[in-house]
């Protein structure tokens, strides 16, 4: 059991469909309009039926004015880390300081590979996902005259930081597999997996793996922010997250006391989804939460 203690947010992960620009731009803007914490959009720059993740992050940016938004996860791989840390500051600069930072290694190796990008194996991965976490927060410091910072696979020698975002952009890590989980306790400040990946019943093995990587750097484990993206039903049936919304809220809520699972982000393009996921199951699940937390 293990309850980190951070406050219940809710979110919606949005398809960033090039086929609808406008469709997106509302789904978003009705996110933020029903009281909703995040927007977060994947990101696969080699899929031509998506619009490009970070070009809409910043145009959502300008129509927004209180929601938090992050790409769920950027794709390292096509999105050098230098560069990313310049665009990053600056939407967050330009946004009020509303931008999370997830990051993903890298998947679809052929696609990447066909875009121009590196072909890595796992271990490669890990190890340029660590080097761009450093160049990332390297370049983000304004105390600094050069940065020199990163490693095999990402390395910036020289360079000279800046702009410092307008808050300290929490980094978030999408992993799944043993080696990333180690990585995120070393080094990141929240872990994003995704429950078409890890289920429910694999999250306490995971946040061990996670903790115990923490301890071991230094660190308290409730630094890492736990966030979970989901996806359900409100039809009729059984299973997680299938069933109407009390149904919903009791098992978030439990996965929340449970596992320490604190931001739910819910993958749905359905505005009435996103209406019933903000009015009837996430405050249901903070209700729910503070009840438990009160009564330990």
């Amino acid at each position: 059991m293990a309850d980190y203690g951070h406050p219940i947010r809710g979110g919606v992960f949005l398809t960033p469909a090039a086929a609808d620009p406008q469709g997106v731009v509302a789904l978003a803007r009705l996110a933020e309009d029903v009281g909703l914490d995040l927007v977060a959009l994947q990101d696969h720059p080699y899929q031509p039926a998506f619009l490009d993740t970070w070009t809409l992050l910043s145009y959502l940016g300008a129509v927004t004015d209180r929601i938090s938004l992050a790409p769920d996860v950027a794709n390292l791989p096509l999105r050098p880390p230098a560069v990313l840390a310049r665009a990053a500051a600056s939407l967050d600069l330009l946004t009020g300081g509303r931008l999370a930072l997830g990051l993903g290694a890298g998947a679809f190796w052929d696609a990447v590979a066909a875009m121009g990008g590196p072909r890595r194996t796992p271990g490669e991965a890990v190890a340029a996902l660590e080097d761009a976490i450093d160049v990332v927060r390297e370049l983000w410091d304004p105390t600094r005259r050069h940065v020199r910072a990163g490693g095999t696979h990402y390395r910036v020698d020289g360079a000279k930081p800046g702009p410092a975002p307008a808050h300290e952009v929490p980094i978030w890590v999408g992993a799944v597999r043993p080696r990333m989980l180690r990585l995120v306790g070393r080094r990141a400040d929240g872990w994003v997996p995704s429950a078409s990946y890890l289920p429910p019943e694999r999250l306490d093995a995971a946040n061990a793996v996670i903790d115990d990587a923490a301890r071991s750097a230094g660190r308290d484990p409730a630094e890492v922010v736990r966030l979970y993206n989901v996806g359900g039903s409100f039809a009729a049936g059984s299973g997680f997250l299938t069933g109407d919304a009390d149904t919903w809220a009791e098992q978030l809520a439990n996965l929340a006391l449970g596992t320490g699972m604190s931001m739910f982000i819910l993958a749905t393009d359905d505005a009435e989804t996103i209406r019933r996921w903000a009015g009837e199951v996430v405050p249901a699940v903070q209700e729910r939460v503070a009840t438990g937390r009160g009564a330990r």
